[in-house]
């Protein structure tokens, strides 16, 4: 059980770091970079998560009985 909830937080980590990456250099967050904004909020929620669960996800995985 434990490693079906390790893989499946590597999966979502993963899928947050894509759309993440995705939002971070979209149209929209480019032209709020470029007028002194610091980017969209949500690519940089969900950067921080995605890396969160991929540690969260690799370290049960990793983890030995």
């Amino acid at each position: 059980m434990n490693r079906i909830v390790a893989i499946a937080l590597l999966l979502a980590g993963a899928l947050l770091l894509y759309f993440g990456y995705q939002e971070y250099n979209s149209l929209g967050s480019e032209l709020d970079q470029a007028f002194g904004g610091s980017g969209s909020t949500d690519a940089i929620v969900m950067l921080v998560v995605g890396v969160v669960a991929v540690i969260l996800g690799g370290s049960r995985l990793a983890k030995k009985k």
